[in-house]
C-alpha cells in the first residue's frame, strides 16, 4: 500500500504543472536521510523552518519601525507570513509547488538581524561584509538545532538564498517568493506609514492610487492579479503598466517612508548598540554561549560574534547593552 507521501507525490502530477517543481524531484539535501511516511520533502521544510528557533525570534524583530507603539505594526515575523500567503496565493494560480513556495518564504529572512535593514547596515559596517539572506542561508545550514541545522533540500535553501539577489534561481517558485517579498514589504510597510501619520493617502502618487488601489487590500490584490495575468512561459512577471506602476511605489516608499527623518529618526542609534556589543564579544570570545563558542574555535571569533548577535532580537540586544554598558544602581540592605 503506497505511503501518504507517495499518494501526494501522484496528485502533484496533476496539480503541479509543466513549470512547477515537484518534490519526487528534488535534489535532495545536504545530507541524505529517509523519507517520511506522510510529508513529501517540501511540507518537512515547512515545519522543521515553522518550529526552528530562529523563526520564533522573528516576532520580536523590526519590520521598518523600530519598536513603534501599538499593537497593530508589522514585525519580521507578520512581513514573512504575509509573503508566504501571498506565494502561496500565486503558486497555485501558475500551478506550481506551493509546499516548495511555503518553506523558501518562510525561511527567507530567518538571518535577519536586530533592528531590521539598519541593523543589517550597521553590521555590514562593522565586519566589512553582511547580507542577510547569506545570514539566512547560515541559519538553517548551520546554525539550528545546536549547529546541525535543518538539512533542508537543495530548492529551498537556494530560494532563501537568492530571495534578494535577483541571481538566478532553479525554481520558479523562488522567482514568486522573491515578487512576493517585494508586494508584501512595499505595500504593509505603506499601511504601517499610513497608520502612524508619516504619509497620507493623498501623498500617495496618482499612478500608484490608479493602478494598484487606495487600500491595502486592494493594492495587494491588484500586484498579485498582474502577476498571475502575465506571467506565461515559465517567467513570473507584471504587466509594463504594472511594472510602471511598481517602479514609481518604491521610488515613493524609499523617499516617504524608507529615508524619511521621522520613520528613521532612532536608526542612527543602531549601530552605537550593535557595535560595542561585538567589540565586547570579539575581546571577550569566552563569554559568548556555548554553541557559539564552538563556533568561534572552527571558524575564528569574528564568524562567531556575527552569527551570536545578528541572531538576537531588537529587546535582547538593547538588554544586552544594558547589561554590559550601563552601571546598575545598587542598594544597602
Amino acid at each position: 500500500m503506497p505511503t501518504f507521501r507517495e499518494l501526494r507525490q501522484e496528485q502533484e502530477k496533476a496539480i503541479v504543472g509543466p513549470y512547477g517543481t515537484l518534490s519526487a524531484a528534488s535534489r535532495g539535501r545536504p545530507v541524505p536521510e529517509p523519507e517520511d511516511a506522510v510529508r513529501t520533502c517540501f511540507q518537512r521544510d515547512v515545519d522543521r523552518v515553522t518550529h526552528s528557533k530562529a523563526f520564533r525570534r522573528l516576532r520580536h524583530k523590526t519590520q521598518v519601525f523600530l519598536q513603534p507603539e501599538g499593537d497593530h505594526y508589522r514585525t519580521r515575523l507578520t512581513h514573512t507570513l504575509e509573503v508566504a500567503r501571498i506565494g502561496r496565493t500565486i503558486a497555485r494560480a501558475l500551478a506550481l509547488n506551493e509546499d516548495l513556495t511555503e518553506a523558501i518564504a518562510l525561511g527567507h529572512d530567518l538571518g535577519h538581524t536586530p533592528f531590521g535593514h539598519a541593523g543589517e547596515r550597521a553590521l555590514r559596517d562593522i565586519t566589512g561584509s553582511f547580507h542577510h539572506y547569506e545570514q539566512s542561508l547560515r541559519v538553517v545550514d548551520k546554525l539550528e538545532k545546536e549547529g546541525q541545522g535543518l538539512n533542508l533540500c537543495h530548492e529551498t535553501r537556494m530560494g532563501i538564498l537568492n530571495h534578494t539577489t535577483g541571481k538566478p534561481v532553479d525554481t520558479l517558485e523562488a522567482d514568486v517568493v522573491r515578487l512576493a517579498d517585494h508586494i508584501a514589504y512595499l505595500n504593509h510597510d505603506l499601511d504601517d506609514a499610513e497608520r502612524a501619520g508619516i504619509v497620507l493617502p493623498e501623498d500617495v502618487p496618482e499612478i500608484i492610487r490608479t493602478r494598484v488601489g487606495t487600500r491595502n487590500s486592494q493594492r495587494i490584490n491588484a500586484m498579485v492579479t498582474d502577476a498571475i495575468e502575465n506571467s506565461a512561459g515559465g517567467t513570473i512577471r507584471l504587466s509594463p503598466a504594472m511594472e510602471e506602476a511598481y517602479a514609481a511605489f518604491e521610488t515613493f516608499m524609499y523617499a516617504a517612508v524608507y529615508h524619511n527623518p521621522t520613520a528613521k529618526g532612532e536608526e542612527s542609534k543602531v549601530k552605537g548598540i550593535l557595535a560595542p556589543i561585538m567589540e565586547y564579544y570579539l575581546k571577550n570570545t569566552g563569554k559568548l554561549p556555548a554553541e557559539f563558542l564552538a563556533i568561534a574555535e572552527a571558524e575564528g571569533a569574528v564568524t562567531a560574534v556575527t552569527d551570536y548577535v545578528s541572531g538576537m532580537t531588537d529587546s535582547f540586544a538593547v538588554d544586552t547593552f544594558e547589561s554590559l554598558f550601563i552601571p546598575k544602581g545598587w542598594s544597602v540592605k
